[in-house]
């Protein structure tokens, strides 16, 4: 494994001897403010190709080039897993995003439910997110983001065969978590978590009837919307998800 400590994600693909123009961003960031310049070795991956030893071929103010020498790792996937969650202000739906990828989810799907009270997610933004929190986590997989898209069409278009692990605070008294998930298996699943002020009436009616929809309360607390998203991704991935000793 390289020692190189600069990690990028670029949009072209690796492999041996392959050129990779970089970005302005890209070219600032290492030779302006990291202050490396030709020669310098660093590590990349692109979400699909797993991740290269590259080095520096050309260095500029505003430009440059690298070159991939050899693979580092295989591309892997982690566990078949996606975070649904309405968007709150800007930086905690910010913090959602980067804590997704730290804990592998596969897919982020921004919902707008009755009491969602932001009214729109900035994809680019939030795909700028992905790539960065994935710089820094060592992960291979970049989850994509959906657009934003009301709860209850969701649903409607929804497989079975992915279960939803509803993070309800109404569920107080029943299973916990853990208990409700000892008794899952692994698979394709799905968290949901709500807003600030939870799920309308009519949206727990719903979810309540739904056979693929698993409430679970997360302790004896209401949690933000954040620390919902958090806590139950923790909790499924020391359940079910690649967290488990093999």
């Amino acid at each position: 494994m390289s020692s190189a400590k600069i990690r990028l994600c670029v949009d072209h693909p690796l492999g041996p001897g392959q050129s990779l123009p970089l970005t302005e961003a890209q070219a600032h960031y290492l030779f302006g403010v990291m202050r490396e310049g030709a020669g310098s070795r660093l590590l990349v991956f692109n979400g699909r190709d797993g991740e290269w030893l590259a080095e520096v071929a050309e260095a500029g103010k505003r430009k440059g080039s690298l070159r991939c020498i050899a693979q580092t790792a295989e591309q892997a996937t982690g566990p078949d897993l996606w975070l649904m969650f309405a968007p709150v202000k800007k930086a905690r739906t910010d913090f959602i995003v980067e804590k997704a990828v730290e804990l592998g989810a596969a897919r982020i799907l921004p919902v707008a439910t009755d009491y969602t009270n932001a009214d729109r997610l900035r994809r680019d933004k939030a795909e700028a997110h992905v790539r960065e929190a994935a710089e820094q986590c060592g992960a291979l997989h970049l989850p994509e983001v959906a657009d934003m898209t009301p709860l209850s069409r969701v649903l409607a278009a929804w497989d079975p065969a992915r279960r939803i692990l509803w993070a309800d605070e109404g569920t107080a008294g029943r299973a916990s978590v853990l208990q409700r998930l000892a008794a899952e298996t692994g698979g394709p699943w799905a968290i949901l978590v709500g807003p600030e002020g939870g799920f309308s009436p009519a949206e727990r009616e719903r979810l309540s009837v739904l056979p693929f929809v698993r409430p679970v309360p997360l302790g004896p607390r209401i949690l933000r919307a954040e620390t919902a998203a958090l806590a139950a991704m923790t909790l499924w991935q020391a359940a079910l998800g690649d967290w488990r000793p093999e």
